[in-house]
């Protein structure tokens, strides 16, 4: 890449450099319960041939091996560049799970850490100028321009930190009502600019494994949003709804109706909201760090961490 052809006595063009990953995902095994059911290729030997095979054509992608034999570490250029190798693995048959995206730090020659900023452009409607700002500004970003043209669209450029874009889409295009327009590229690295406050909500957690029923998700919609319909399979530990309230709350929605209940209840008619859909880029944005995707050719779903210590979970 960079190399340049040429005659005797002609200036060489400059080489082309590739840009450095600043996030990295790690990739396992499939952990959970439901692992082998929907993928052709599920054994870590089918993961690493995959990702070597990629290697040979995304020069912008690093792979580096795990803490453990069935975990490998992906580097990207972004939360998006990972994503799509995962969407490309999941339609050609392969079945394993992702953990959040983290962003890749480095140090100056003083030992000063250092993380990646990028510049984000959003373009949006003048009314909804105040909600775009705020949620930038939350997230340590600094304004570098605001231009409002005639016809009353704004366009907010804002440097903000790497860390502070992860999960950033959605947020806006839900403050925006779907109307607003995000651009981001790298900027460079810069002092590291202290935490960022990311997910506020919790997440409502299955308690057993089974299938959704109507009567269970009743009462579970009180508690917060849910992914789930009745009919779904969901197995203990897997993610099935945003908690309303901070931290995890384990909800049991494969409970039954008692059998002695059928006769004094026949007339009651159970009224469900319309669960949220999440696509492979909702689910990368939504999980923090004891949680990963489960990714298949049918399925994707969020689980918690088996191999991480729970801590924080109350019983419905």
């Amino acid at each position: 890449i960079g190399e340049t052809i040429m005659a005797g006595g002609a200036e060489p063009l400059p080489t082309i450099t590739v840009e450095e990953p600043t996030v990295r995902m790690t990739f396992n095994v499939n952990l959970s319960p439901f692992a082998g059911r929907e993928g052709k290729y599920v054994t870590s030997r089918n993961i690493k041939e995959r990702l070597d095979r990629e290697l040979e054509r995304n020069l912008a992608l690093k792979v580096e091996p795990g803490d453990t034999a069935d975990t490998f570490v992906v580097c990207g250029r972004g939360a998006l560049h990972i994503t799509i190798l995962i969407e490309t693995m999941r339609r050609e048959g392969y079945e394993f799970c992702i953990g959040p995206p983290q962003v890749i730090m480095k140090e100056d020659e003083n030992g000063k850490k250092l993380e990646p900023f990028e510049e984000a452009s959003v373009e949006v409607g003048e009314e909804y100028n105040g909600a775009v700002v705020e949620l930038l500004a939350n997230r340590k970003g600094e304004m570098l321009d605001l231009i409002t043209n005639d016809k009353g669209m704004t366009t907010i450029k804002y440097k903000v930190p790497t860390r502070g874009l992860l999960g950033v889409r959605n947020a806006i295009l839900t403050a925006t009502r779907g109307t607003a327009v995000l651009n981001t590229f790298f900027d460079g690295y810069y002092p590291y600019c202290g935490d960022i406050g990311m997910r506020e909500n919790g997440s409502l957690v299955a308690y057993e494994t089974g299938a959704v029923t109507a009567y269970a998700m009743f009462s579970a919609q009180e508690r917060g949003v849910m992914f789930v319909k009745p009919g779904t399979e969901v197995y203990e530990g897997m993610v099935v709804g945003i908690h309303q309230r901070n931290g995890d709350l384990k909800v049991n929605v494969a409970k039954k109706k008692a059998a002695t209940n059928v006769r004094s209840n026949k007339d009651a008619t159970v009224v469900l909201n319309e669960p949220k859909s999440l696509s492979l880029d909702d689910c990368v944005e939504y999980i923090s760090g004891d949680e990963m995707v489960e990714v298949t050719p049918v399925s994707i779903r969020i689980l918690k961490n088996p191999k991480m210590n729970i801590k924080g979970q109350r019983k419905n």
